[in-house]
Formats: structure tokens, C-alpha cells, sequence
């Protein structure tokens, strides 16, 4: 991928960073277990399609 990228692709690749990262302990407690997120995407073995 180029170096430079327009800012919406830079948007959703930095959104798809943050995003990837795990749910915090403390909102895991507060909520009571009912936050659910997708499982953590691994870089190389699923791409984000853009």
C-alpha cells in the first residue's frame, strides 16, 4: 500500500486500530458481562477489504 493515503482510508484504518483492541476490565464488570465485541482480527490472516 502507498505511503500516502487520502484521509478517508487513513480514517478507517485508524478506526479499524482502535477498534481491534480489547474491552477494558472495567467496563466488562459494569455492564455485567453483556458487552460483546467480534473476535480480535490478526493482520495478516483477515484483511479489512478497503
Amino acid at each position: 500500500m502507498a505511503r500516502n493515503k487520502p484521509l478517508s482510508r487513513k480514517l478507517i484504518l485508524a478506526a479499524a486500530l482502535n477498534r481491534n483492541k480489547p474491552i477494558p476490565a472495567w467496563a466488562y464488570l459494569k455492564t455485567n458481562r453483556r458487552v460483546r465485541r467480534k473476535p480480535r482480527r490478526h493482520w495478516r490472516r483477515v484483511k479489512l477489504g478497503v
